[in-house]
Protein backbone atom coordinates (compact mmCIF):
# COMPACT_ATOMS: atom_id res chain seq x y z
CA UNK A 1 0.00 0.00 0.00
CA UNK A 2 1.64 3.16 -1.20
CA UNK A 3 0.63 5.77 1.84
CA UNK A 4 2.05 8.75 0.27
CA UNK A 5 0.32 8.32 -3.01
CA UNK A 6 -2.76 7.48 -1.10
CA UNK A 7 -1.91 10.99 1.19
CA UNK A 8 -1.31 12.91 -2.16
CA UNK A 9 -4.25 12.34 -3.91
CA UNK A 10 -6.19 13.19 -0.83
CA UNK A 11 -4.68 16.05 0.27
CA UNK A 12 -5.27 17.14 -3.79
CA UNK A 13 -8.50 16.63 -3.64
CA UNK A 14 -9.07 18.37 -0.52
CA UNK A 15 -7.67 21.13 -2.39
CA UNK A 16 -9.62 21.25 -4.76
CA UNK A 17 -12.90 21.19 -2.55
CA UNK A 18 -11.92 24.11 -1.01
CA UNK A 19 -11.22 26.21 -4.04
CA UNK A 20 -15.25 25.08 -5.51
CA UNK A 21 -16.27 26.04 -2.21
CA UNK A 22 -15.32 29.33 -2.57
CA UNK A 23 -15.71 29.73 -6.20
CA UNK A 24 -19.43 28.32 -6.00
CA UNK A 25 -20.12 31.13 -3.23
CA UNK A 26 -19.62 32.73 -6.63
CA UNK A 27 -21.94 31.23 -8.51
CA UNK A 28 -18.84 29.93 -10.14
CA UNK A 29 -18.76 25.95 -10.62
CA UNK A 30 -16.05 25.11 -12.75
CA UNK A 31 -14.24 23.30 -9.83
CA UNK A 32 -17.15 20.53 -9.95
CA UNK A 33 -15.27 19.06 -13.10
CA UNK A 34 -12.22 18.89 -11.44
CA UNK A 35 -13.69 17.49 -8.24
CA UNK A 36 -15.49 14.63 -10.46
CA UNK A 37 -12.05 13.99 -12.46
CA UNK A 38 -10.26 13.05 -9.23
CA UNK A 39 -13.30 11.64 -7.58
CA UNK A 40 -12.69 8.16 -8.55
CA UNK A 41 -9.25 7.25 -7.43
CA UNK A 42 -10.47 9.48 -4.35
CA UNK A 43 -13.33 6.84 -3.32
CA UNK A 44 -11.14 3.75 -3.92
CA UNK A 45 -8.75 4.84 -1.66
CA UNK A 46 -11.47 6.07 1.12
CA UNK A 47 -12.95 2.51 0.02
CA UNK A 48 -9.23 0.51 1.25
CA UNK A 49 -9.95 2.86 4.54
CA UNK A 50 -13.41 2.73 5.39
CA UNK A 51 -15.74 1.75 3.39
CA UNK A 52 -17.78 4.44 4.93
CA UNK A 53 -16.09 7.16 3.73
CA UNK A 54 -16.69 6.42 -0.07
CA UNK A 55 -20.34 7.33 0.09
CA UNK A 56 -20.61 11.05 -0.67
CA UNK A 57 -21.25 12.06 -4.27
CA UNK A 58 -19.93 15.28 -5.95
CA UNK A 59 -23.10 16.41 -7.88
CA UNK A 60 -25.55 15.25 -5.06
CA UNK A 61 -27.27 17.80 -2.46
CA UNK A 62 -26.43 21.44 -1.04
CA UNK A 63 -22.71 22.03 -1.61
CA UNK A 64 -21.23 18.83 -2.15
CA UNK A 65 -18.02 19.42 -1.86
CA UNK A 66 -18.65 20.20 2.29
CA UNK A 67 -19.12 16.48 2.54
CA UNK A 68 -16.30 14.93 0.14
CA UNK A 69 -13.67 17.41 1.68
CA UNK A 70 -14.75 16.07 5.06
CA UNK A 71 -14.83 12.53 4.19
CA UNK A 72 -11.36 13.06 2.60
CA UNK A 73 -10.61 14.81 5.30
CA UNK A 74 -11.42 11.98 7.56
CA UNK A 75 -9.24 9.75 5.37
CA UNK A 76 -5.88 11.54 6.36
CA UNK A 77 -6.98 10.69 9.27
CA UNK A 78 -7.16 7.37 9.22
CA UNK A 79 -3.68 7.55 7.50
CA UNK A 80 -2.11 9.28 10.00
CA UNK A 81 -3.19 7.28 12.81
CA UNK A 82 -4.39 3.67 11.84
CA UNK A 83 -0.76 2.66 12.93
CA UNK A 84 -0.55 3.91 16.20
CA UNK A 85 -4.20 3.04 17.07
CA UNK A 86 -2.77 -0.78 15.93
CA UNK A 87 -0.21 -0.91 18.36
CA UNK A 88 -1.75 0.50 21.11
CA UNK A 89 -5.27 -1.23 20.46
CA UNK A 90 -2.95 -4.60 20.03
CA UNK A 91 -3.27 -7.30 22.76
CA UNK A 92 0.03 -7.00 24.52
CA UNK A 93 2.93 -10.00 23.75
CA UNK A 94 5.92 -11.03 25.59
CA UNK A 95 8.99 -10.15 24.75
CA UNK A 96 12.43 -11.38 25.02
CA UNK A 97 15.08 -9.65 24.44
CA UNK A 98 17.80 -10.89 22.42
CA UNK A 99 20.86 -11.17 24.89
CA UNK A 100 18.37 -13.58 26.86
CA UNK A 101 19.43 -16.13 24.58
CA UNK A 102 21.58 -18.53 25.63
CA UNK A 103 25.24 -16.97 25.88
CA UNK A 104 26.80 -19.86 23.43
CA UNK A 105 24.84 -18.32 20.50
CA UNK A 106 24.28 -14.58 21.45
CA UNK A 107 27.61 -14.14 22.50
CA UNK A 108 29.50 -15.43 18.98
CA UNK A 109 26.93 -13.64 17.39
CA UNK A 110 26.57 -10.37 19.15
CA UNK A 111 29.19 -8.15 16.91
CA UNK A 112 28.27 -9.96 13.67
CA UNK A 113 24.63 -8.68 14.16
CA UNK A 114 25.48 -5.37 14.78
CA UNK A 115 26.63 -5.14 11.57
CA UNK A 116 23.57 -6.18 9.98
CA UNK A 117 25.68 -9.55 8.53
CA UNK A 118 22.99 -11.56 9.40
CA UNK A 119 23.87 -14.89 7.81
CA UNK A 120 27.20 -14.49 9.19
CA UNK A 121 25.66 -14.24 12.56
CA UNK A 122 23.79 -17.47 12.60
CA UNK A 123 26.78 -19.23 10.88
CA UNK A 124 29.15 -18.22 13.24
CA UNK A 125 26.48 -19.09 16.49
CA UNK A 126 26.41 -22.68 15.32
CA UNK A 127 30.10 -22.93 14.84
CA UNK A 128 30.18 -21.66 18.59
CA UNK A 129 27.60 -25.00 19.52
CA UNK A 130 29.87 -27.09 17.69
CA UNK A 131 32.78 -26.63 19.14
CA UNK A 132 31.10 -26.40 22.69
CA UNK A 133 29.93 -30.30 21.79
CA UNK A 134 33.48 -31.47 21.42
CA UNK A 135 34.99 -29.49 23.93
CA UNK A 136 32.02 -31.57 26.23
CA UNK A 137 32.75 -35.05 24.77
CA UNK A 138 36.23 -34.12 23.95
CA UNK A 139 36.41 -35.32 20.03
CA UNK A 140 37.69 -32.99 16.96
CA UNK A 141 37.79 -36.08 14.77
CA UNK A 142 34.15 -35.40 13.78
CA UNK A 143 31.77 -31.91 13.26
CA UNK A 144 28.84 -30.94 12.72
CA UNK A 145 26.53 -33.74 11.29
CA UNK A 146 28.82 -36.88 12.87
CA UNK A 147 29.20 -35.64 15.80
CA UNK A 148 25.46 -34.73 16.70
CA UNK A 149 24.96 -38.34 15.43
CA UNK A 150 27.48 -39.68 17.71
CA UNK A 151 27.01 -37.62 20.66
CA UNK A 152 22.83 -38.29 20.80
CA UNK A 153 22.96 -41.39 19.37
CA UNK A 154 20.98 -44.19 21.39
CA UNK A 155 23.64 -47.01 21.56
CA UNK A 156 25.96 -47.46 24.40
CA UNK A 157 29.42 -45.25 24.17
CA UNK A 158 32.10 -46.86 22.82
CA UNK A 159 36.20 -45.83 24.24
CA UNK A 160 36.80 -42.61 22.56
CA UNK A 161 33.29 -41.89 22.25
CA UNK A 162 31.17 -40.18 24.98
CA UNK A 163 27.74 -39.57 24.53
CA UNK A 164 25.53 -36.72 25.30
CA UNK A 165 22.38 -37.82 27.68
CA UNK A 166 19.49 -35.61 28.64
CA UNK A 167 19.19 -35.41 32.50
CA UNK A 168 16.57 -37.83 34.08
CA UNK A 169 15.54 -41.30 34.49
CA UNK A 170 16.83 -42.79 31.06
CA UNK A 171 14.46 -45.90 31.20
CA UNK A 172 11.21 -43.75 31.26
CA UNK A 173 9.43 -42.88 27.95
CA UNK A 174 9.63 -39.27 28.44
CA UNK A 175 13.19 -39.24 29.00
CA UNK A 176 13.98 -41.31 25.65
CA UNK A 177 11.80 -39.38 23.85
CA UNK A 178 13.75 -36.07 24.44
CA UNK A 179 16.70 -37.82 24.01
CA UNK A 180 15.31 -38.31 20.53
CA UNK A 181 13.97 -35.18 20.20
CA UNK A 182 17.63 -33.83 20.95
CA UNK A 183 19.04 -36.00 18.54
CA UNK A 184 16.20 -34.05 15.67
CA UNK A 185 16.93 -31.05 16.70
CA UNK A 186 20.69 -31.19 16.65
CA UNK A 187 20.31 -32.46 12.95
CA UNK A 188 17.58 -29.91 11.94
CA UNK A 189 19.79 -27.40 12.72
CA UNK A 190 22.65 -28.55 10.93
CA UNK A 191 20.54 -29.18 7.53
CA UNK A 192 18.09 -26.11 7.98
CA UNK A 193 20.34 -23.55 9.55
CA UNK A 194 24.10 -24.45 9.55
CA UNK A 195 24.45 -25.77 6.47
CA UNK A 196 22.40 -22.68 4.06
CA UNK A 197 24.30 -20.39 6.29
CA UNK A 198 27.64 -22.01 5.15
CA UNK A 199 26.77 -22.55 1.96
CA UNK A 200 24.81 -19.73 0.24
CA UNK A 201 25.48 -16.07 -0.14
CA UNK A 202 21.92 -14.20 -0.06
CA UNK A 203 21.56 -12.00 3.76
CA UNK A 204 19.09 -12.92 5.58
CA UNK A 205 16.94 -11.27 6.71
CA UNK A 206 16.84 -9.75 10.32
CA UNK A 207 13.43 -11.38 11.33
CA UNK A 208 14.00 -15.13 9.70
CA UNK A 209 18.13 -14.54 11.90
CA UNK A 210 16.46 -14.18 14.92
CA UNK A 211 14.16 -17.11 14.35
CA UNK A 212 17.19 -19.38 13.56
CA UNK A 213 19.10 -17.75 16.38
CA UNK A 214 16.61 -18.54 18.82
CA UNK A 215 16.18 -21.65 17.81
CA UNK A 216 19.99 -22.64 17.96
CA UNK A 217 19.23 -21.09 21.59
CA UNK A 218 17.10 -24.28 22.01
CA UNK A 219 19.88 -26.79 21.18
CA UNK A 220 22.44 -24.94 22.87
CA UNK A 221 20.60 -25.01 26.04
CA UNK A 222 19.96 -28.78 25.48
CA UNK A 223 24.00 -29.77 24.87
CA UNK A 224 24.80 -27.01 28.17
CA UNK A 225 22.65 -29.16 30.20
CA UNK A 226 22.75 -32.85 29.18
CA UNK A 227 25.44 -35.29 31.22
CA UNK A 228 28.26 -36.99 29.78
CA UNK A 229 28.38 -40.76 29.72
CA UNK A 230 31.64 -42.60 29.04
CA UNK A 231 32.49 -46.09 27.99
Amino acid sequence: MDVSWMRQKLEEFIAVAKQSVEASRRDDFSFLAELRRREYAVKQILKSLDPRLATFEVDEGYAPEFEAMGQAERGLGVLADREEVASRLMPESPVMPVNRLHPWVWDSARTLWETHHYRQAVQTAWTAINAKIQDKVQRRDVSDTKLVQDTFSESAPAPGKPRLRVQGDSTTETVQSRQRGALQLGLACVSLIRNPASHEDTELDDQIALEQLATLSVFARVVDECRVVTS
